[in-house]
Order: C-alpha cells, then sequence, then structure tokens
C-alpha cells in the first residue's frame, strides 16, 4: 500500500504514571512491561460524570474516512480527551502534548502503510461545523478542530479499522482460519464518542461506517475488544451485531494492569447493511 503521508517517528517518550489516571479501558501504556506497542486501545465509551448533553443535528453530522493530517489530529485529540484523566500537576500540559505527539505519529504511520504488521488501516470520524449549536461545548470544540475548504469542523465520534492477524496485548480471533496477508479478518479500535453527545446514537452510526467499509476491502470477520465492565460499549455492540467469541485469562488482563477483556464477532457475510 503506498504511503498517504510522510512521517519521521519521534523517539519513545516516557510519562510519570503519577501525573495520569486511565479511564477504565485503558491498557498500561506507561509501564515498561504493559506498553501498547500498536498504540492502539479498545473500544470505549466513557463512563466518568459526562459533561452537559448536546442536541444531535444529524444532518449536519459527516461520518467518513479521515482525509488529512490535521483531521487525524483532532481525532487524536478527542481520544485523548476521551481515554485519559489528567491531575493538575506542574508541567502537566508539556506531557499532555508529548503523549498526543506519540499518538499522531504513531496514528499515522498505521493509516499510511509504514507498520509492516498492519496490511490496511483507516480513521473514520464523525464531524460536525462548529456552529452555535456546539457553544456549550467550548473545550471540545478548541480541542479537536479542523478545517475543510476554509471551514472549520469539529471531530465528534473516532474509530479505526484495522485488517491484520492482531492487534498487540490483546486477544487474537480465531475467523476465518489461517494467516498470512490475505487474510480476510480486521478489528476495531480506539472506538469513542464525545461526552458531550453519547446517547445520540453517534456511536452506533460510525460502527455502522466502519462495518461498510471493511465489507468494501472484503473483510469476512470483524472484531472489537471490551473491557468486562463496560456495559455501555457491550451494548452498543450488541445492537451492531456483535457476539462473544472469547474472553482475556484473569492473570493476563492482572500482568497488564487493566480490566479483563472480551473479544466480540461478526460476521460480515451474514450482516445485512
Amino acid at each position: 500500500m503506498a504511503p498517504i503521508f510522510a512521517v519521521v517517528a519521534p523517539p519513545p517518550v516516557r510519562f510519570p504514571v503519577a501525573l495520569l489516571r486511565r479511564s477504565p479501558d485503558i491498557p498500561v501504556r506507561l509501564a515498561s512491561r504493559g506498553w501498547d506497542r500498536s498504540g492502539m486501545v479498545s473500544s470505549h465509551l466513557c463512563e466518568r460524570e459526562a459533561p452537559l448533553p448536546l442536541a444531535l443535528d444529524w444532518k449536519e453530522l459527516t461520518v467518513r474516512e479521515a482525509a488529512s493530517e490535521e483531521e487525524l489530529l483532532a481525532a487524536v485529540q478527542l481520544r485523548i480527551r476521551t481515554f485519559y484523566e489528567f491531575k493538575q500537576s506542574y508541567g502537566i500540559e508539556d506531557y499532555k502534548r508529548q503523549l498526543m505527539e506519540r499518538e499522531f505519529e504513531a496514528l499515522k504511520d498505521r493509516v499510511s502503510g509504514k507498520r509492516v504488521e498492519f496490511k490496511r488501516v483507516s480513521c473514520i470520524n464523525a464531524s460536525l461545523p462548529l456552529s452555535p449549536s456546539l457553544i456549550d461545548a467550548s473545550d471540545l470544540c478548541s480541542t479537536c478542530k479542523f478545517s475543510e475548504d476554509g471551514k472549520d469542523r469539529v471531530v465528534v465520534g473516532t474509530l479505526d479499522v484495522n485488517q491484520c492477524v492482531k492487534l498487540a496485548d490483546e486477544l487474537t480471533g480465531k475467523r476465518p482460519e489461517g494467516s498470512g496477508s490475505n487474510l480476510t479478518r480486521a478489528y476495531l479500535s480506539n472506538v469513542c464518542v464525545a461526552g458531550e453527545l453519547q446517547k445520540n446514537g453517534l456511536g452506533y452510526t460510525i460502527v455502522t461506517k466502519a462495518k461498510k467499509l471493511a465489507l468494501e476491502w472484503g473483510i469476512t470477520d470483524l472484531y472489537v475488544h471490551v473491557a468486562v465492565d463496560n456495559e455501555a460499549a457491550q451494548k452498543l455492540y450488541k445492537k451492531s451485531g456483535f457476539i462473544y467469541e472469547s474472553e482475556e485469562q484473569t492473570w493476563q488482563a492482572r500482568f497488564l494492569g487493566r480490566p479483563k477483556r472480551l473479544l466480540l464477532w461478526i460476521d460480515l457475510t451474514q450482516n445485512n447493511l
């Protein structure tokens, strides 16, 4: 696959764990034994205290593959905003910036085909135009904004579709059998929706878009990982047609310092889209 973006990988960045508090679905990415070298996290629907809800204007919503580096950066900013809670401390803004830069470079590497363990990766974003309807979400607008054709838009939902045999530090799907570059298996990762717009059906919309894209790629079996205690995400995937296939062993979850994972599967050849 020809590279889409030209990237120079940054040196590894290490963060003091004391400055960060991870949301429940995040692998230990800061401790050496738990570092997720793929730069990915499992799906997450934020369950912390939510910001004030906003009405979703479906007529203005766009759901598509990211079309620019600026849009990829906006997606990374939404993921960091959703997945991490930062303790107030001296220098925390520098650490947030370094985390953002590392995640941004990792995402560009995957999308551009620089990661040999991935045959194909696409970042799917849901976005809204910057408008008065988002006035009560000033942090979201300033953090997750990108420009297109001279107009500002805000990424409000995002995920990755990854065609690969497996994801680092995660359960591997069993279907279809076999291995190699022609394997028609893919995984969803980094699934998140801005807290202000949850419970509007936006998560279901971006997952449906991902399923359609996977079918276009020739994918037959699609997987997603979800924490056992993330009931909101499990309900979303059940609604989207995913079913249980396997689960992580307790000792492995403890070793990686994270909640136990379930692996969910859907047969795209039997799913009406």
